[in-house]
């Protein structure tokens, strides 16, 4: 179960204004809200420490980088070697991202690819995996939403 923590309605105004632009300077998110500087600094730091703010990424459109294709699969593991597989997947480089799930799969997995053979190869590695029983693949269509972040409301 994932802990909760204390986070008050200032920690979350300083998170949306890091979301909209994290390379956004201490000082300039203090004038926005109308607070101190070192306010900021403390608070950031507090919440960096706590495992809220977990790092700063880039927002990359990857559809520009050449990775057309993004693959939904459903992936059917042996029970006992479920947190194996996981990691195994979790370590090819074009996975995104691994969930635990219920349901008629056991672990979804989004991955992108430059095309359909590196799809396919990558399809085949999971089949290869010992424990992995079947897997069911998704090609998208078109993205409607992707983003890296949930919105604070």
């Amino acid at each position: 179960m994932t802990r909760r923590f204390k986070i008050d309605d200032l920690d979350l105004k300083i998170i949306r204004e890091l979301q909209k632009d994290a390379r956004k300077s201490f000082r300039d998110v203090a004038a926005k809200l109308k607070i101190a500087e070192g306010t900021v600094y403390n608070r950031v730091k507090k919440l960096e420490e706590m495992g809220v703010i977990k790092g700063y990424v880039l927002d990359i459109d990857y559809a520009k980088l050449g990775f057309d294709i993004v693959a939904v699969m459903g992936v059917v593991v042996e029970g006992a070697k479920l947190v194996q597989v996981e990691r195994e997947i979790s370590r090819m480089p074009e996975t995104v991202a691994v969930y635990d799930v219920t349901g008629t799969y056991d672990v979804i997995v989004i991955a992108k690819f430059h095309d359909t053979s590196s799809m396919n190869n990558f399809v085949k590695r999971i089949l290869g995996i010992k424990a992995v029983q079947r897997t069911y693949t998704m090609v998208v269509l078109n993205v409607v939403k992707e983003s890296p972040f949930l919105t604070i409301i």
